[in-house]
């Protein structure tokens, strides 16, 4: 049986990939470990985790994408303004019972949630 394979980045396509670096790196609390021309990898999201990586592409997104982070934060709501100061956007509240959470979008549209850390 061949072992499984593992999670070595979540890579994001952007356009302008100076930006979007400066915006994660500071939200997630992450450094550059390796810059390419056209890639930009970070640290790992977590111990253990991916590492969060940006690919520059020449076109927009188009339509939602299929792919999203979902972080936790301790004050979401602290959490959400400090997107919002750096460029991002607060796109729509759900309520699920109990369960909470805030869908936003980066500074190219991409959208991620954020809830409370349990």
């Amino acid at each position: 049986m061949n072992e499984p394979a593992k999670v070595g980045a979540v890579m994001v396509d952007c356009t302008d990939i100076d930006a979007m670096v400066v915006f994660w790196g500071d939200l997630l609390g992450l450094d550059v470990r390796a810059r390419y021309p056209e890639y930009v990898f970070m640290s790992r999201v977590s111990d253990g985790g991916p590492a969060l990586a940006f690919q520059r592409v020449p076109e927009l997104r188009a339509g939602k994408n299929r792919i999203h982070l979902d972080l936790t934060a301790d004050d979401p709501e602290a959490f959400i303004a400090h997107v919002v100061e750096l460029g991002g956007t607060r796109v729509e509240d759900h309520q699920m019972g109990d369960f909470h959470w805030t869908v936003l979008a980066d500074l190219e549209g991409n959208v991620f949630c954020v809830t409370k850390t349990h």
